[in-house]
């Protein structure tokens, strides 16, 4: 597990732009079950995560049509809540950084990490953003 002090400030970098912690499994399930969508972030330490994943994340969230909640979880320090996320993201497997996109509890867009590293923080917004007009 990673120090707190250590992971604050990647926290607060999506926190900042209105994203809500979780911390347990049962504040996951209970959100990724709500009516409209969710789009969880499975934040990480990584470069790629600084890079590209919360960037991306933030930039796409200039769109007309965004999620009705906007939850993050964080690898390595949120064990129970990133359990519970990538048990709800099968049959991807799990990878973090990554972000998945909910609907009425369904999962109906995913970004592994394989789609976030190497790949420029403005294309994953456009991906996001491309899931948001079809989805919310």
């Amino acid at each position: 597990m990673y120090p707190a002090e250590m992971v604050k400030p990647m926290r607060d970098e999506l926190v900042n732009v209105g994203f809500q912690e979780l911390y347990t499994a049962s504040e996951v399930e209970n959100t990724i079950a709500k009516e409209g969508t969710t789009l969880v972030v499975v934040n990480s330490v990584c470069g790629c995560a600084a890079r590209n994943a919360r960037p991306g994340a933030s930039m796409s969230l200039d769109n007309s049509k965004k999620p009705t909640n906007l939850v993050t979880v964080f690898a390595g320090v949120d064990k129970d809540a990133v359990d519970a996320a990538r048990k709800l993201m099968f049959p991807f497997p799990p990878s973090s950084p990554s972000m998945a996109l909910f609907k009425n509890g369904e999962l109906v867009h995913m970004l592994e990490r394989h789609h976030i590293e190497g790949r420029p923080a403005e294309l994953i917004a456009e991906n996001l953003k491309d899931a948001y007009n079809e989805y919310c």
